[in-house]
């Protein structure tokens, strides 16, 4: 065998398995495209990373006012999409529906060729779809018809409006952009290499969304920020989630929310998006949730020296905001289609079929006993 089959990596850990000029992750950065996730989060509108996902430089004003307007004139969604979202059960997961809704939507796309301008075509398309079919399930399940966009509100804005019926208010519209922004690209994880798996197949765009969607519904994937309310949910005060961090580390029990493979000196995102925690709390009157929140990140470094990720405070913050638990991984999804997309096309543009090789543990060779032998 050669070496490089002998050479095991379980989950690939460490393997560098492509190239890519869309992201950098490592422990001191995270870059889109070069730029410093701190000064998008600071500066940039989930649109504008989004085309610098998708275009490789950020938009004049000129294009981001095109961008914009692409995305708003594919947001209503087809009558017969709207009829299956309410076909399907109620009890169906958010993040199954959305699976089923991308996949549908694919179906009525006229772009068919493979070419990068007919991909950015179907990525624009599918950057309107994904918040416009949270929204519609959201108004289908509550018993309302889904509500047409409103032109000129924002990315996060507009999912806001076409959910709930009203326009966000100013902190609202700011706190789910940045964490669109934070949420939009982060390298090679499962999600989007299943995406470019997919894609290196030349299946096409909205298979390879799909594709990446089953894979961020896992919950060893997506759904921590879900995960890490429950957890907070639990407790009443903060003398009562350190006790029982305390006994859930002693007993080895993994805290979801927390750890990250890539980065061991913390997450970069976590620590932009922590503030709003505290803030959100006192807007909402709710500090001592804060305080339980503090409480168990407090005492999982104490006990283990590990940094929470980004879905710790996320799930907070989501909560602090209005939305259900259910949509918390499908507003994940929303963000992260744009890097999806940005590494599709990348994908197709240099193809290669992506087919690694394993390590076989079976039997050996062994002679076949026919059935009356045996």
């Amino acid at each position: 065998m050669s070496e490089s089959v002998d050479t095991y990596h379980p989950g690939l850990e460490g393997v560098i398995a492509g190239e890519t000029a869309i992201c950098c992750v490592d422990q001191g950065r995270l870059l889109y495209r070069g730029y410093d996730i701190a000064d998008l989060a600071r500066h940039a509108s989930f649109e504008e990373c989004a085309f610098l996902l998708l275009h490789g430089e950020l938009p004049t004003t000129e294009q981001l006012a095109l961008f914009k307007q692409q995305i708003d004139g594919e947001r209503e969604l087809p009558g017969a999409v709207v009829d299956v979202l309410r076909a399907i059960p109620r009890q169906a997961p958010m993040m199954d529906v959305l699976r089923t809704g991308v996949s549908l939507c694919g179906n009525f796309s006229s772009a068919k060729s493979q070419g990068r301008s007919s991909l950015l075509t179907r990525a624009v398309r599918v950057l309107a779809a994904v918040p416009s079919l949270i929204a519609a399930r959201l108004r289908v399940l509550d018993g309302k018809w889904p509500l047409e966009p409103k032109p000129g509100l924002s990315h996060a804005g507009q999912f806001i409006y076409m959910a709930f019926g009203r326009e966000p208010t100013e902190l609202e519209e700011r706190v789910l952009n940045l964490t669109l922004v934070l949420y939009a690209e982060h390298e090679f994880n499962a999600s989007t290499f299943a995406a470019r798996v997919c894609t290196s197949t030349l299946s096409g765009l909205h298979s390879s969304v799909v594709a990446a969607i089953g894979t961020l519904k896992g919950p060893l994937h997506g759904g921590a920020n879900e995960a890490a309310l429950s957890l907070i949910e639990k407790f009443q005060s903060s003398a009562e989630a350190r006790r029982w961090v305390e006994e859930a580390l002693a007993h080895k029990q993994k805290i979801m929310g927390f750890g990250h493979r890539v980065y061991r000196n913390g997450d970069h995102r976590a620590f932009i998006l922590e503030p709003y925690v505290d803030e959100l709390a006192r807007m909402r009157n709710e500090q001592w949730r804060a305080e339980v929140y503090h409480a168990i990140k407090e005492t999982v470094w104490a006990k283990k020296q590990i940094h929470p990720n980004v879905d710790y405070p996320c799930g907070l913050v989501y909560h602090f905001l209005g939305f259900p638990s259910d949509i918390f991984t499908p507003l994940f999804v929303m963000a992260r289609v744009a890097g999806w997309c940005a590494h599709i096309i990348e994908q197709h543009v240099n193809n290669r079929l992506i087919r690694p090789r394993s390590r076989y543990t079976g039997a050996p060779a062994r002679a076949f006993v026919p059935l009356t032998e045996r």
